[in-house]
């Protein structure tokens, strides 16, 4: 009985030790990560990153890359209503705007993986929704006349570093 209550004690320490997080957790976690800045603007514009774990930081990071890319796939959605009399480019914003879904897909299922420490599908799967944007560009240059617009590099470039903050934040885990 009391070796149980020893056991019960310790693990209860460590779990309270891991949830309430030093208060430069998100500083060390972030500087793991290629776009130090990014990181911790992100993380500490969430109330939750105070309490969490490295772990969680990661997981609201990956928050943040499937919010990015619902809002690009929405904003692709939109295009599509201001462009309705060229055809081409209506097909190739719809298939950015699935892209864009897909790269929330993605993001999604690394959310699972993370909660089981399955560190190699995580990154498989961030990795994938870091290349989404990719194919969206590759969608553009199959017409040469469509110039790849600016408003969604800017929103691709930004999904792609959100992706290398959480593939930093998990190669620091991993290791």
């Amino acid at each position: 009985m009391g070796s149980s209550f020893l056991i019960f004690n310790t693990i209860m320490s460590l779990t309270l030790a891991l949830v309430n997080g030093d208060a430069g957790l998100i500083q060390k976690t972030c500087k793991s990560t290629k776009y130090y800045d990014l990181c911790v603007s992100s993380l500490e514009s969430d109330p939750s990153s105070s309490n969490s774990d490295t772990k969680g930081l990661a997981m609201i990071m990956v928050g943040v890359g499937m919010a990015n890319a619902t809002a690009t796939s929405t904003f692709l959605s939109s295009q599509l209503f201001s462009t309705t009399n060229d055809t081409v480019m209506n097909k190739v914003l719809r298939e950015c705007s699935d892209k864009y879904g897909h790269a929330a897909d993605a993001l999604q299922a690394s959310v699972q993986d993370f909660v089981s420490e399955l560190y190699d599908y995580v990154y498989m799967h961030v990795m994938a929704a870091a290349d989404y944007p990719n194919a969206c560009r590759n969608t553009f240059r199959r017409y040469p006349g469509l110039v790849y617009p600016q408003e969604i590099a800017r929103r691709g470039d930004g999904l792609k570093h959100i992706c290398d903050v959480v593939l930093g934040i998990v190669d620091h885990l991993a290791s």
